[in-house]
């Protein structure tokens, strides 16, 4: 390992992308969404730049998310858009060659992983390294995993919501589950379509959750003006939607990552989850941010759940830390070739 190596982390998300640099922290944080053009195939934009075309793009433009549910589901537009992220990390007068470590869902393939670690050196990595979202997180979140010590770590992002239990460095028990942010947005999109007969789009659906959304009912409500198309009419319309509408509306999606969560805790040997009592759980992902999420996790399961500092960086944070001492991690990392 040269000297001279640039070290790069990648959290590389259903939702977004997030690339770590050691030293610096968090240099890029961008969607994963990639335009192409439908006639020659070319790639267009890609981050930021692309995800402001979502929807509002001409027929012969096609905003791309490669990543779905949080594993490549697109090969050729995942290894553009690793490039054009280490490209713009590293700045164009970079000669050498970054090591690339990337972050993967708990639950994904060997074949998986394998096309991650080849997309990152096609994009221009001269190592990669994969590691486990729910280790990196842990990791990000300031938990010593080394320890003979059992944590459980919940990290819920754009396509999946990753549970698992850490110990010694590995994980013990765990599960993924394809509900995530994106299943909240499309929840709350639906609802607004049966209640309101209004079509509105991902990123209104997504502001609503942020801006209004819950777990549980609150006594005092917020508000928000919402704005789309009118089914009938076809004209556009405004309505006023409360949080505890958008509670309920979400209910179901809530429901099942508490699932996930209970899963995991009954698969847990005995001497860890007395751990986990102790230390509670510790919740990551920028979906986990959701008000009063933690809350709901807690009246659920019982044991007391903290949402974690900056929790939507802890994997890519993680990341950084683990490249800078791969040698203590070596154990939970997959290496490169």
């Amino acid at each position: 390992m040269g000297i001279f190596s640039p070290k790069l982390g990648i959290d590389l998300g259903t939702a977004n992308t997030l690339v770590f640099v050691p030293g610096k922290g968090i240099v890029l944080n961008e969607p994963s969404v990639v335009a192409v053009s439908e006639q020659d195939n070319r790639i267009l934009a890609v981050g930021t730049d692309a995800k402001t075309m979502i929807g509002r793009t001409p027929e012969n433009i096609i905003a791309y998310r490669p990543m779905k549910d949080g594993v490549i589901a697109d090969y050729r537009v995942t290894e553009a858009m690793l490039r054009y992220y280490i490209n713009k990390a590293l700045g164009k007068f970079n000669l050498f060659k970054p090591e690339v470590m990337v972050s993967v869902p708990a639950g994904v393939t060997s074949t998986e992983r394998r096309a991650v670690i080849e997309a990152a050196i096609k994009a221009g990595a001269k190592n990669a390294y994969v590691v486990k979202e729910p280790i990196l997180a842990a990791i990000g979140a300031g938990i010593s995993i080394q320890e003979p010590m059992g944590n459980m770590i919940v990290d819920i992002g754009g396509g999946t919501t990753d549970v698992a239990v850490i110990s010694l460095g590995g994980i013990v028990a765990s599960t993924s589950v394809k509900c995530a942010g994106n299943r909240i947005d499309s929840a709350i999109t639906d609802y607004i379509k049966k209640t309101f007969n209004l079509a509105i789009g991902d990123k209104m659906a997504e502001d609503i959750k942020i801006n209004i959304g819950s777990a549980l009912i609150v006594e005092e409500e917020l508000a928000m003006n919402i704005r789309g198309r009118d089914f009938l009419t076809g004209l556009p319309r405004s309505v006023e939607v409360k949080t505890n509408e958008i509670v309920k509306a979400i209910s179901r999606e809530l429901r099942e990552m508490v699932k996930a969560i209970k899963d995991v805790l009954q698969e847990t040997p005995p001497e860890l989850a007395a751990d986990i009592i102790d230390q509670g759980i510790i919740m990551t992902g920028g979906s986990s941010q959701l008000r009063n999420l933690p809350e709901l996790v807690f009246r659920r399961t019982g044991v007391k759940a903290t949402l974690a500092d900056e929790a939507l960086f802890c994997v890519a944070k993680g990341t950084g830390i683990a490249l800078e001492h791969l040698d203590t991690y070596k154990r939970t990392i997959i290496a490169k070739r």
